[in-house]
């Protein structure tokens, strides 16, 4: 387990691909106990330990978790993530793929290519309808609202790309049900290993090529500005990066 910023009120993890955040129904340690594990330990607590997990990551992706240790930071922080306060970035390894059809139960938006042309400042906003399967655990996107879709926005820039992937950057609008996955992949972008939004393959470690890359709000209780890196997760990832080596 790979802290990268505590304080008294909130701690960041830098999650790696395969870990669970919650306990769910495998049976597998979650990263939340690891990391009540090591408070624990490293700050001799007697008795239970607090700790509030405020958001998730999928099992499949690494990256940067937010976990409150206090009541306080706790009820702030699922404030400011519900009202979106909380600014995260995101990395991506995509296929660069033509699309030839929508992927099934999926629409290319309309006013995106995935070439990337945009209206300016080199990034391009996705716009998709999302319905959520529950029995699959997968998200559709559609171009219009559709019976139970909630409206899912994302905006992304190319910040690489070599001769079979890209690597794009990926800021967050909303907070959809698998979001990026399912609308990188929507406008023929799987992220690379991700077999359930049309990647080719698989990835050696089970995950996707997906990383929480940094995270960026207001202390919920000293009023700080936290600006938070997670190391770049893998040797492709540092591949695709321009020469100048980190973004």
């Amino acid at each position: 387990m790979e802290v990268v910023y505590e304080d008294n009120h909130i701690i960041i993890v830098n999650k790696r691909c395969g870990e669970i955040v919650q306990g769910d129904k495998t049976g597998d340690t979650p990263l939340s106990e690891l990391v009540k594990q090591y408070i624990k330990e490293k700050y001799h607590k007697p008795g239970e330990v607090f700790l509030g997990v405020v958001h998730r990551l999928d099992r499949p992706v690494s990256g940067l978790v937010v976990f409150a240790r206090t009541s306080k930071a706790l009820t702030r922080l699922n404030k400011m993530f519900a009202e979106c306060q909380v600014h995260k970035t995101y990395w991506a390894i995509v296929e660069t793929v033509p699309l030839l059809s929508p992927l099934e139960g999926m629409t290319r938006s309309a006013s995106h290519s995935p070439q990337g042309e945009t209206e300016g400042a080199n990034s391009s906003l996705l716009t998709h309808w999302l319905v959520r399967n529950e029995q699959q655990n997968k998200s559709y996107a559609y171009e219009r609202e559709v019976p139970r879709s909630k409206k899912a926005m994302l905006r992304y820039r190319v910040l690489g790309q070599g001769d079979h992937y890209r690597l794009v950057e990926v800021q967050l609008m909303t907070g959809r049900h698998h979001q990026i996955r399912c609308q990188l992949a929507a406008v023929g972008m799987p992220i690379r290993g991700d077999l359930k939004y049309g990647a080719r393959r698989s990835n050696p470690d089970g995950g996707i090529s997906l990383h929480s890359r940094r995270v960026e709000f207001v202390h919920p209780v000293s009023g700080a500005s936290i600006v938070v890196e997670a190391p770049v997760p893998d040797k492709l990832f540092q591949q695709l990066l321009p020469a100048e080596g980190s973004h």
